[in-house]
């Protein structure tokens, strides 16, 4: 395996972590102090690339001025209120963001598993008051492979052991069919208390698994016809990152209910949103649901400013644009050691193929070395998606540097 020895100030911080922190992450032996664009830099001063974005949290890149002009400006003023009170921002929020996405309501929360839980909720409820499925017999299906956080709904879901293995027991009422199969999701239509399919457009966290063209559409047109709510989880592939708006936009559908994360906030602190029309969320009354912290007025002013930023820089056209060039640069590399080059827009991935079960991080650990941070997901792939900010020069200095670091699986 290769190793690195970790000295100076790194040292004390990881010595720290690890004498109290709990150990339920498996980092790459850096510490990071300081972020601008698409660079991390950490306590000895070195620069890196940043392939990883807060997994697709910093789209919009490390601490973009405008985003954090927001950020401080109405820290200064009011942060939170809870939601026993009015603020002056969260109307405005909510006016903005169902605007943007097209929806007549948002639930405000914080984090992208909370997001997903509301979106579960909001389907058991509709179930129950708008289908007429019977009281606790709604179902809701989702794609194997998928990942939507570690609360114990969601892992409930997973089909990764590392996930639920020894956390059961585990939440009734969830089916799974195989993802990028809509043969088998009609089957599972066939029982009349199924209330929604939970789906990722692209599955993220399973090493960048892309469907079929058209498998939105299909998934769309079969909730239609069996009167099930379609919930679409961008929270990574959404604002952006894969060189649309939404990565439902690559098939033009329009999904019952929306949860976004990550980026909504430009990496700055913990924003998500579900969004859906009338008819699924006004059947949640006062009490029924809710955070002390969600829509506060600090994450609304922030959310409008990361949302913006988007529109403003063209950051979908450049992310579509940038990714072609990466996927065609790693192609042209050749390389023996990887079998698979996947993506949309800058949303990627690769797949490595050595007899060393270590090669992954291997070269995760080369990279950093030469400059440019990444990790491993599910043993041999490995995510490229730096912040949608980066131009052909940076790509292309990037790919070389991906190139340089190939050679330690030699």
């Amino acid at each position: 395996m290769f190793t690195q020895d970790i000295h100076g100030r790194s040292a004390y911080y990881l010595q720290l972590e690890e004498q109290f922190g709990a150990h339920n992450y498996h980092p790459i032996p850096v510490v990071l102090e300081k972020g601008e664009g698409v660079f991390l830099y950490d306590v000895e001063g070195t620069r890196y690339y940043d392939f990883l974005s807060g997994y697709s949290a910093v789209n919009q890149g490390h601490c973009h001025p405008k985003i954090i002009h927001a950020l401080i400006e109405q820290a200064t003023k009011l942060t939170l209120t809870s939601r026993a009170f009015h603020s002056n921002l969260l109307g405005e929020y909510s006016k903005f963001i169902t605007a943007y996405f097209g929806y007549d309501k948002v639930l405000p929360m914080n984090t992208g598993v909370e997001g997903g839980e509301t979106a579960i909720k909001l389907a058991r409820r509709w179930a129950y008051d708008k289908k007429g499925i019977e009281e606790n017999k709604a179902r809701i299906i989702f794609a194997e492979g998928n990942f939507w956080g570690r609360t114990l709904a969601a892992i409930s879901s997973s089909t990764d052991p590392s996930s639920y293995k020894g956390f059961g027991p585990y939440m009734p009422g969830f089916g799974l069919v195989p993802y990028n199969d809509i043969a088998a999701l009609e089957k599972a239509f066939q029982d009349k208390n199924v209330a929604a399919f939970m789906v990722e457009p692209i599955q993220g966290e399973a090493g960048v698994v892309i469907p079929d063209d058209g498998y939105l559409k299909a998934v769309r047109e079969l909730c239609t016809e069996y009167n099930v709510l379609f919930i679409a989880d961008e929270i990574q592939t959404g604002l952006c990152r894969t060189g649309k708006m939404l990565a439902c936009d690559h098939d033009q559908v329009r999904p019952d209910i929306l949860i976004l994360g990550k980026a909504l906030s430009g990496g700055t602190m913990p924003v998500s949103a579900v969004l859906c029309d009338d008819a699924i969320m006004m059947n949640i009354k006062p009490g029924e649901h809710g955070s002390t912290y969600g829509g506060n007025p600090l994450a609304c002013a922030v959310a409008m400013a990361s949302l913006q930023v988007l529109k403003d820089e063209g950051m979908a056209a450049n992310a579509d644009a940038m990714g072609m060039l990466l996927r065609d640069e790693l192609a042209k590399l050749k390389s023996p050691f990887i079998t698979t080059i996947r993506g949309k827009g800058l949303l990627n991935a690769i797949v490595i193929k050595h007899d060393n079960k270590d090669a992954s991080w291997d070269l995760c650990l080369a990279l950093k070395e030469n400059g440019l941070l990444a990790k491993p997901t599910h043993g041999d792939k490995i995510r490229f998606a730096p912040p949608l900010i980066i131009n052909r020069e940076q790509v292309l200095e990037c790919v070389e540097i991906i190139n340089r670091s190939l050679q330690v699986l030699q």
